[in-house]
C-alpha cells in the first residue's frame, strides 16, 4: 500500500491550489493528487465559455503544467475514484480495490452534476457541463445539430447558450423561476441578461415546465414541455447545479448534509481530514456567519490556502471576501460579496449603456456588487463589501462619482 505524509482528493482548483501553497509554505512531506478524470488539473470555468466556444486550448487552461508537479515532487495519481474513507485507519480506498494510506486528508471533490428525473435524461445529446470530457463531446457535436436547448437560466446555461448563439444555432433556455439568475442576483440584472439573449436570437423561456425527453435511436430530438409542445433539440444541456460529492466522508461518521460540514480551519469532524471547495459548508462571514457552500475558484483557492497554513502551523481562520465572474458575448459580469439576504438595492448607472453595476445593501450597509463592464466599481466596490460601509443611496446612484471617492 502507497502512503503520503498528505494525500489530496479531488484534483480541480482546490485541489491543486493546497499542493502548490503547501509546496510554497516550504512543506518537505509527501504529496499526492487523486482524481478521478485522467487528466492533470485544470481550470473549470473555461469549459462553459473560452475552452467550449475554441478560444483556449485546452493547454491554456491547465493550472499548471505536467513539470511543474514533478518538479515540485507531487505525484499526480489521475484516473482513480475514491469510495471509501477509514478514519481510524488513516486509509482511502480506490474503485477496484486498492487503498492508500494518509497522515493528513484533505477532501477537494467538489460535485457531480444534478440532473433531471424525467424521461429521456439518459438519450444520447443530453450534457452538463462539469469536465473536460463533457465539453468535448458537446463540441465534437455542433456540426451536426442546428437547435439546442438549454435547461436552467444560471450562469453555466447562459454562458453555454452564449456561446451557441454565436456559433448559429438555434438556442432555447427554459428556466423554472420567473427570471433567470433568480439565485444570486438581484432583477435589474436579472431583466438586463434576459434582453440580452433574446437580443442575440436566444428564446429565454422562463417559468418553463418540461415533462421529459423525447428521442429516436436512442438519441435526443427534442424536450417536451408540460402543456404538450415538443421544442427540437439535437442537443440537450442541463446546468441546474450539483451534488457535494462527499458520500465517502458523511458514510465515514464526517457531520454534514448539503455538502461536509467545515469549521473555521475548513477541518471535518473527522481527524486529520479537511474539506475545501465546492463540496464544504462552512460558516461565512459575509453572509451573517450562515453556513453555506460557495462554489467558485475563489473559495476553492482561499480555503485551500486556508488549510495548507494550518497544516504547517500557521492558523489563520478563513475570511475571504467572494467574488465571481462570468463572460457571455462581450459583456464581464464580475460579482463581489453575496447577495442573498439583500434588503435593497441600488442601480448603478445605465444598463442601456451595457456598463452599469447593481449595489446591495442591507440594513443600509453594501455587502455585494454585480458589475457588467464596470471594472473601476468592482475593485473600489470591495473595500465596501469588506468593511461594510454605508454610503447613501443617493451617493451609490451617481454613477459619475467613484466609489473610491465615496471611502474618503
Amino acid at each position: 500500500m502507497s502512503s503520503y505524509d498528505v494525500l489530496i482528493v479531488g484534483a480541480g482548483h482546490g485541489g491543486a491550489q493546497a499542493a502548490v501553497v503547501l509546496r510554497q509554505q516550504g512543506f518537505e512531506g509527501s504529496i499526492a493528487v487523486v482524481g478521478d478524470e485522467p487528466e492533470i488539473p485544470y481550470e473549470r470555468p473555461p469549459l462553459s465559455k473560452e475552452y467550449f466556444s475554441g478560444e483556449k486550448t485546452f493547454e491554456r487552461i491547465l493550472i499548471r503544467p505536467a513539470s511543474f508537479w514533478a518538479d515540485r515532487n507531487v505525484e499526480m495519481l489521475t484516473g482513480k475514484r475514491v469510495t471509501e474513507v477509514d478514519p481510524a485507519g488513516k486509509t482511502v480506498t480506490i474503485a477496484g480495490g486498492d487503498t492508500i494510506g494518509y497522515g493528513t486528508l484533505i477532501w477537494a471533490t467538489g460535485g457531480t452534476p444534478r440532473m433531471l428525473p424525467c424521461e429521456g435524461s439518459d438519450l444520447a445529446g443530453v450534457h452538463v457541463v462539469r469536465t473536460r470530457a463533457d465539453a468535448d463531446a458537446m463540441m465534437a457535436a455542433l456540426d451536426s445539430i442546428t437547435d439546442v436547448v438549454v435547461v436552467g437560466g444560471g450562469y453555466i446555461g447562459l454562458e453555454a447558450a452564449a456561446v451557441l448563439s454565436k456559433f448559429g444555432k438555434t438556442v432555447t433556455v427554459l428556466e423554472a423561476l420567473p427570471r433567470v439568475l433568480a439565485r444570486v442576483a438581484g432583477e435589474p440584472l436579472s431583466r438586463f441578461y434576459e434582453a440580452e439573449h433574446r437580443a442575440h436570437g436566444v428564446d429565454v423561456r422562463l417559468e418553463a415546465r418540461l415533462d421529459g425527453f423525447v428521442g429516436e435511436n436512442g438519441r435526443v430530438m427534442g424536450v417536451r414541455m408540460a402543456d404538450g409542445e415538443v421544442i427540437p433539440a439535437q442537443m440537450v444541456i442541463v446546468g441546474i447545479g450539483i451534488i457535494p460529492a462527499v458520500g465517502p466522508l458523511i458514510a465515514a461518521g464526517a457531520n454534514g448534509g448539503n455538502g461536509v460540514d467545515v469549521d473555521h480551519l475548513c477541518r471535518t469532524s473527522l481527524p486529520d481530514i479537511y474539506a475545501i471547495g465546492d463540496c464544504a459548508a462552512h460558516e461565512n462571514g459575509f453572509c451573517g456567519g450562515q453556513r453555506i457552500r460557495l462554489e467558485s475558484v475563489q473559495n476553492a483557492n482561499d480555503q485551500a490556502a486556508t488549510v495548507a497554513k494550518a497544516i504547517m502551523g500557521d492558523a489563520q481562520p478563513y475570511h475571504a471576501v467572494p467574488w465571481f465572474w462570468s463572460n457571455q458575448y462581450d459583456l464581464r459580469l464580475q460579482t463581489v460579496g453575496l447577495s442573498t439576504d439583500h434588503d435593497d438595492l441600488v442601480l448603478r448607472g445605465d444598463p442601456a449603456a451595457r456598463s452599469f453595476s447593481v449595489v446591495y445593501l442591507k440594513g443600509g450597509k453594501v455587502i455585494a456588487l454585480d458589475c457588467v463592464n464596470a471594472t473601476k466599481d468592482y475593485v473600489q466596490g470591495r473595500k465596501f463589501v469588506l468593511e461594510g460601509l454605508s454610503p447613501t443611496r443617493e451617493q451609490l446612484a451617481d454613477a459619475g462619482t467613484p466609489l473610491k471617492e465615496l471611502l474618503a
